[in-house]
C-alpha cells in the first residue's frame, strides 16, 4: 500500500490500482472516504455545542484529551434530520493535520475500488457544486459517492468556530 491509499494488486491483464474507502450511510445513499483518512469509528456518544456554530457542526468531543469538532453530515448535506440510534456512529477522520468527527448513519464496509469503477463526478449545472466529490465509485449494481474530505468539512469554518467558544 502506498502513502495515497492505492494498493497496487496484479491481475491477468497486467497492474491495475485500487483504492480503499470506508464506506457509510446517510439514508439511503452510500458515501466513500479515503480509508488513510480515517482514525477510529466511535459509537455516537453527546457532544458540548458551540455558540454561534453553524448548525453542522453539532459541537465538540474529548478524545483521549484531545478536543475534536464534530461535524454532522446530514446537516451538511441539507438533509432531513434523523434521530441518532444505535446504528448512528461518529467517525474519526484527519483533515488538514486535525481530528474531526463525522456523524453518520451507519458505517457499511471498506470497498475496494479499482480505477476502472471510479468515474469523475458529474456536471450538474452552474447551482450544484459537485468539488466535494472526488468521484463515483461503481459497485455492482450501486454508485457511491467519494468525498474529498476536506473539502466537505471545511476546516477554516471549524477553527472559527471553535475559536469562538
Amino acid at each position: 500500500m502506498t502513502a495515497s491509499g492505492q494498493r497496487s494488486t496484479r491481475d491477468a491483464g497486467g497492474n491495475k490500482d485500487q483504492h480503499e474507502y470506508l464506506t457509510f450511510t446517510l439514508g439511503d445513499e452510500e458515501y466513500g472516504i479515503d480509508i488513510l483518512r480515517v482514525q477510529e469509528i466511535k459509537g455516537y456518544s453527546a457532544v458540548t455545542p458551540i455558540p454561534n456554530a453553524p448548525p453542522h457542526l453539532k459541537g465538540v468531543m474529548n478524545l483521549r484529551g484531545t478536543v475534536v469538532p464534530v461535524v454532522d453530515l446530514r446537516v451538511k448535506f441539507g438533509m432531513p434530520s434523523q434521530p441518532y440510534d444505535r446504528f448512528t456512529v461518529v467517525i474519526m477522520v484527519m483533515v488538514d493535520e486535525r481530528v474531526v468527527g463525522l456523524v453518520v448513519d451507519g458505517v457499511s464496509d471498506v470497498l475496494n475500488v479499482a480505477d476502472d469503477e471510479k468515474v469523475p463526478p458529474p456536471e450538474m449545472g452552474c447551482d450544484v457544486d459537485t468539488s466535494f466529490l472526488t468521484g463515483l465509485a461503481k459497485s455492482a449494481d450501486r454508485l457511491i459517492s467519494l468525498l474529498a474530505i476536506e473539502r466537505v468539512v471545511g476546516m477554516k469554518e471549524v477553527t472559527e468556530a471553535l475559536q469562538v467558544a
